[in-house]
């Protein structure tokens, strides 16, 4: 007999789902989609895992994860759903509290939107140094707090301490001396590319509002991810740039459904619009029916 599937852990808005659509969804998977360039034959920490789907995605990609998060009920969940996946499991821990675990145990540390949730961002951070081997390497992304909050009059009820790029360098910096920094938005582009083989390089360009042409994506990043590590050596190289998609393209069909709504309605006014008009005009010919009555 099939087993039955884990039902969807819901959506509450602190920890992201692989059901979510549109840009969160391409914001948290292209994350673990970069992190996973960095993990095969790893020993891997995803601290703060949620529903899991970032921890799976890595083993996929041939490492040994452990997922940990402090929700009882998301560990379960992701026990459950990703049982088939090799190489991983799920333990329920705090991250800031993991003296439980062996030093130098860990060749990457991943954790992303993670600081922005807890208060003990220090300790944490602490931590992660800890469990990491002298050449390992942390990846962490959170929110920028001006981009992200301020610029757009938004509050998000679960960010307890939001940072600015600068206090997000500093704190990363008392524990890690080599960074490297990373921004992240989703924008619309387009890209041309070798169909025949991987890209050998990447080049941008983006078109300034005075017309002018800057050869680098420029725009005011939601999100870094900041790859640290102990040694400058142990990062990846300056001035790279990662892409990410779905084969599916979920975005454009959303977009393109939306255009079909949009188009649909349009027609459907229109319509409206001259069945209004045509009962105007045969009321107004009513009307003057009966006024020409004696």
């Amino acid at each position: 007999m099939t087993p039955a599937p884990t039902p969807i852990l819901p959506f509450t808005g602190e920890r992201f789902t692989p059901e979510c659509v549109r840009e969160i969804w391409y914001e948290h998977m292209h994350r673990y989609a970069w992190a996973a360039g960095f993990a095969h034959g790893k020993r891997v920490l995803d601290a703060a895992c949620g529903e899991g789907y970032g921890s799976a995605l890595l083993a996929r990609a041939g490492a040994q994860v452990l997922g940990l998060d402090i929700d009882p009920a998301s560990v379960e969940h992701a026990r459950s759903r990703y049982a088939d996946v090799a190489g991983l499991r799920f333990e329920r821990a705090d991250v800031t509290a993991l003296d439980h675990l062996e030093s130098a145990g860990f060749d990457l540390v991943v954790s992303f939107e993670t600081l922005e949730h807890v208060h003990a961002q220090e300790h944490m951070l602490a931590g992660f140094r800890r469990l990491l081997k002298p050449n390992g390497l942390l990846l962490v992304s959170s929110p920028d707090r001006r981009n992200y909050s301020e610029l757009r009059g938004y509050h998000n009820e679960f960010h307890v301490r939001e940072l600015y790029r600068e206090e997000l360098e500093t704190l990363l910096h008392a524990q890690f001396p080599a960074l490297q920094l990373y921004a992240q938005k989703l924008v619309f582009a387009s890209l041309l590319w070798d169909p025949d083989r991987a890209p050998a390089g990447a080049g941008a360009a983006t078109l300034a509002a005075d017309g002018s042409l800057r050869p680098w994506p420029d725009y005011a990043p939601l999100y870094y991810l900041v790859a640290c590590a102990a040694d400058a050596r142990l990062l990846p190289p300056a001035g790279a740039l990662h892409c990410f998609g779905d084969a599916g393209e979920s975005v454009y069909e959303h977009y393109n459904d939306e255009i079909r709504r949009h188009i649909a309605a349009g027609h459907r006014l229109i319509a409206q619009e001259r069945e209004i008009a045509d009962l105007r005009a045969r009321l107004e010919q009513l009307q003057a029916q009966l006024a020409a009555r004696p």
